[in-house]
């Protein structure tokens, strides 16, 4: 698949408004935001997100498209490829993004929970993300 069509959900626009929280370009195109907020998210190639805590509802990850990576802090990085799905609970710092050479996607769904909240960190340095392959 290539970048134009790496999921059966549109790419969306470049991800402007969360563009401090990322290394590399991203894209996202809302896919519902009643009840349970959803979103398509797209990174290009080496994009990541920083380090986040889910407070209170936490996050699913629906892989769609490519090939990308999720770490839990202070454990190592998952491999992750289209059919993947990731439960992150809440309260568990981690970060998300593409392999070096790939694009990637997925479906970021938020658990809804009273209080739910999400907290950016510091980036994902290169030191830590130039080992994954």
């Amino acid at each position: 698949m290539s970048e134009t069509n790496l999921s059966v959900f549109p790419r969306g626009e470049k991800n402007d408004a969360y563009a401090q929280y990322f290394v590399g370009q991203s894209y996202l195109q809302m896919l519902s935001t009643e009840r349970v907020v959803i979103g398509n998210v797209t990174f290009e190639p080496g994009c990541r997100n920083n380090w986040h805590i889910h407070h209170e509802g936490g996050q699913i990850l629906l892989v769609t498209g490519g090939r990308g990576y999720y770490q839990q802090w202070g454990q190592p990085a998952r491999e992750l490829h289209p059919g993947d799905v990731v439960n992150i609970p809440p309260e568990v710092k981690h970060w998300h993004g593409a392999a070096p050479d790939s694009w990637f996607a997925h479906l970021a769904v938020e658990v809804p929970a009273d209080g739910a909240a999400n907290e950016w960190l510091e980036p994902v340095t290169d030191a830590e993300y130039n080992i994954l392959k």
